[in-house]
């Protein structure tokens, strides 16, 4: 298992260092491929692959386990093993059974999402399993089943797995600085989150991958409501919002009460989107480099096209410590304590693990900073040593001049 982990994660790196080569090829051209390559016409929202070529693994009884648990090992799994993971879930929450979905839909489904996601260092298929895999654990760990309906616990599934479908690797801010086709689409409001909600329900109109095709229209028009709601709630510009609107309700929860109930859905998801530092750090950590490999690759390119540059995506200027310092105290750990007060059976299990990586990321910050005052030292060091030698040299060359 540790075996197949590293291979895994050197095949990630692998395709980073392909996608750096291709950006540095692309430097020379006037426009980005990412800006207008949306959706081509030519692209099929249909599986490129049929039913018989993903089989469902037999999962052991012991990976069946692990898969409920936040600490799930993510980088162990190929893709085919990740699509019956995610088929496996929808199997165990008894949403096949109770919205009568046809097995082999969801199996086409669940490929046709594998296909429509692109492979950015970060926002790919992976990241869509570890989000919904958080997700799945949270609905165990949290009793989700017995608080919320089916259809609440459905529209979370699928939102999870649908949320970031076609991301292109370059974030909001860039699509709306770059006055990108989404950027225009959506009158700069939430351009990827509206395109993925797009995407996904372009999937959805296919016959042959429309896993809600035995709903009723009624229900059916909750489903799509809630699952755009909860997509567009991945935007992190609405995060304060979302967050301060779920504190206000906090003291007087209601589940009977649905516009409560779609505030904890909504903070949920988002708690879900977020959570790699929840992970036990030979887990985490990967995601990191992932991440800031893709803002690395937005940043450059905003650069070559003299668009202006977020200083936490600057190759230049941030560090691995710096980048998770700020994330962890002031976004993460608030979420996780506010979603605590209400499930305080997380605190051990989500709350105590992003403590720990607040802890380690400013010891690092703490060595980074050493490090920098010693190298900073070594350098007036070397520039007084060269001042003073240059000086005698001056005094000599003046000597034998007067000699």
């Amino acid at each position: 298992m540790e075996g197949l982990k590293v291979v895994e994660i050197e095949k990630c790196k692998s395709d980073i260092k392909k996608m750096r080569d291709e950006m540095a090829a692309r430097n020379t051209r006037t426009n980005c491929p990412c800006k207008y390559s949306f959706l081509d016409e030519n692209k099929k929202l249909i599986p490129q692959r049929d039913v018989p070529s993903y089989p469902k693994y037999m999962l052991s009884q012991e990976t069946i386990e692990a898969l409920r648990k936040p600490s799930f090992d993510v980088w162990l799994w190929e893709p085919n093993e990740m699509l019956s993971c995610l088929e496996h879930m929808y199997h165990d929450l008894g949403l096949v059974k109770d919205f009568n979905i046809n097995p082999i839909t969801l199996k086409r489904w669940l490929l046709c999402i594998h296909d429509n996601y692109r492979n950015n260092p970060f926002h790919n298929f992976r990241h869509c399993f570890c989000v919904t895999q958080m997700m799945y654990s949270m609905i165990s760990l949290c009793s989700l089943q017995v608080k919320l309906s089916q259809i609440d616990i459905l529209m979370l599934m699928t939102a999870s797995v649908c949320h970031d479908l076609d991301h292109p690797g370059y974030n909001n801010t860039y699509q709306i600085n770059a006055r990108t086709e989404l950027a225009v689409r959506y009158n700069d409001i939430s351009p990827l989150e509206n395109h993925h909600c797009a995407v996904a329900f372009q999937i959805l109109a296919q016959p042959e991958c429309n896993i809600f095709s035995n709903i009723d229209q009624e229900p059916f028009k909750k489903i799509r409501q809630g699952i755009i709601t909860l997509i567009l709630a991945t935007d992190m510009a609405r995060h304060a919002e979302i967050l301060e609107s779920f504190k206000e309700i906090l003291d007087n929860f209601d589940y009977s009460n649905e516009g409560h109930v779609t505030q904890l859905k909504m903070v949920l998801i988002k708690c879900c989107d977020i959570s790699n530092e929840v992970r036990p750090i030979e887990v985490a950590e990967p995601w990191v480099d992932c991440l800031l490999e893709e803002y690395f690759m937005q940043s450059d390119r905003e650069k070559s096209e003299g668009l202006p540059v977020a200083p936490f995506m600057d190759r230049d200027k941030v560090t691995k410590p710096t980048a998770q310092i700020g994330f962890l105290k002031f976004v993460l750990i608030p979420m996780f304590e506010t979603i605590a007060k209400l499930f305080p059976e997380v605190e051990e299990v989500l709350l105590q693990p992003l403590w720990e990586s607040r802890d380690r990321y400013e010891e690092l910050k703490q060595i980074e900073d050493a490090m920098k005052e010693l190298q900073k030292k070594k350098n007036e060091s070397l520039a007084t040593e060269g001042s003073t030698i240059m000086d005698t040299k001056i005094l000599l060359r003046f000597a034998r001049s007067m000699l």
